[in-house]
């Protein structure tokens, strides 16, 4: 018999977890959610149930934040040591402003930064208030006044460029109420995406605006939300710095934040804490756990001009293609009908246009597919290499490329920003759009390569 199960009927009554659940749920009369110490003839394990898609695997979330499948023969007894209550309220509590601390709002987009396990799912999803963020964090108002916004509570994966214009004009707002700096959460799947397309959209910007996010989501014991977001908040209560950065682990430590560029970013890795580097470029600066700030890179000079915002057009059809062996020109021509494409090329910015033998004669048409597209739409060369820049000048294939009409030499922007920055190009300078495309305009094209070591 299992200690502290609940009654079959009150269960059936309360089944608000997924089909895959179900059964498990049957058997052992118990919620997901529900905090359980699970004993087997060798050990006893204490966590909180999981769905579990296998039915002869029992799942516990353990206080680590990492899963645990037992066998369930293996199982002989399973006590309930707290009820899940899954309505869960937020936290109603304000606090006072502080002299003397500068005033940054908090725009909240959601992401793994203030996300929690579902335990209807096994999943993790979108869910803490703004409200809820300043009870998990109490040491943000010791080190900024601030007063959370919800703009939106979902992951970045479905951002697209009206999201984009939504964050510009939320960003334009708080400017008119004279904060001192904006700090604004979101997913890290294409937190580089947003950060690059509010640099640009933001022209002639007055303030720091940085964006915040995790890879582990604020109620696991391993979370990276926590520093990430306190150094945010430092680097703006202590610096002038003026634009848009990134603020995410300096390592998979919790020793020290990192500020990094906006057009200059890329995140490299699924999991890591530090997944975040700077591509071609150096960080702003790093912020130590305990809030020592060291300057890694000279700030932008304050804006000669007033602040604009200059939006994307949200119908505009942009394409990203990388290029891959045995490539077919039908891929190319999918692109016919829009306003712009990234090309993802191999090395100094390649694609496969010579015809050399038996095997290559598709490649002929992969050059004339390319051509027909220039004359329609701006096609932009990048590389899938990052660490570098495009030079269509060494190569025969590149010269053969800038004759039909890819524009991108010495670009060294990443093919994300690339695919930002035309985007916003098409939006707002569609006639200076080639010209403006290899310009420096926010950082996102180096003078100089950085020695980046591996």
């Amino acid at each position: 018999m299992l200690e502290g199960a609940k009654p079959l009927v009150s269960a059936m009554s309360s089944i608000i977890f997924t089909n895959l659940f179900i059964e498990v749920a049957l058997i052992y009369g118990m919620h997901p959610g529900d905090t359980v110490a699970v004993e087997t003839k060798t050990q006893t394990y204490q966590g909180i149930v999981m769905p579990s898609v296998d039915k002869k695997v029992f799942v516990l979330k353990l206080e680590s934040g990492y899963n645990l499948a037992l066998e369930r023969k293996k199982i002989t007894k399973i006590k309930v040591v707290q009820a899940y209550n899954s309505v869960e309220k937020a936290s109603s509590s304000s606090v006072s402003p502080k002299k003397g601390l500068k005033n940054v709002a908090i725009l909240h987009t959601g992401g793994t930064l203030a996300s929690k396990v579902s335990y209807q799912t096994g999943g993790v999803v979108a869910k803490f208030t703004p409200e809820e963020l300043i009870s998990m964090f109490p040491e943000l108002p010791k080190i900024i006044n601030t007063t959370p916004r919800l703009i939106r509570n979902m992951f970045s994966e479905d951002l697209n460029f009206n999201h984009y214009n939504l964050l510009a004009e939320e960003v334009a707002k708080e400017i008119k109420n004279k904060v001192d700096g904006i700090i604004i959460t979101h997913g890290t799947d294409t937190l580089h995406f947003t950060a690059a397309a509010l640099a640009f959209s933001l022209e002639h910007l007055s303030i720091p605006v940085i964006l915040v996010g995790a890879q582990r989501s604020s109620d696991r014991g391993s979370s990276d939300a926590s520093l990430n977001l306190l150094c945010a908040a430092q680097f703006i209560a202590q610096t002038n710095f003026i634009g848009v950065g990134i603020c995410m682990h300096e390592t998979t430590d919790d020793l020290a934040g990192i500020i990094l560029p906006a057009t200059k970013t890329r995140k490299m890795h699924t999991s890591r804490r530090d997944a975040f580097k700077a591509i071609n470029s150096q960080p702003w600066a790093r912020v130590s756990r305990t809030g020592e700030i060291t300057i890694i890179t000279k700030f932008h000079d304050p804006p000669k001009a007033a602040f604009t915002v200059k939006p994307f057009n949200p119908d505009l059809k942009i394409g990203l293609l990388k290029s891959h062996p045995h490539l077919q020109k039908e891929e190319l021509a999918a692109y016919k009908n829009f306003d712009g494409l990234v090309l993802e090329g191999t090395g100094f910015g390649h694609f496969p246009i010579n015809n050399i033998d038996e095997f290559t004669k598709e490649n002929t048409t992969i050059l004339k597919t390319i051509e027909t597209l220039a004359k329609k739409l701006p096609v932009v060369m990048s590389s899938q290499c990052l660490s570098g820049k495009i030079d269509l000048d060494v190569y025969e294939t590149g010269r053969k490329l800038q004759e039909a009409g890819v524009v991108g030499n010495s670009s060294d922007m990443t093919p994300e920003t690339t695919f930002i920055k035309l985007a916003w190009l098409v939006s707002n300078h569609p006639k200076e759009c080639k010209e403006l495309l290899t310009k420096n305009l926010r950082g996102e094209i180096s003078e100089r390569q950085p020695y980046q070591q591996d």
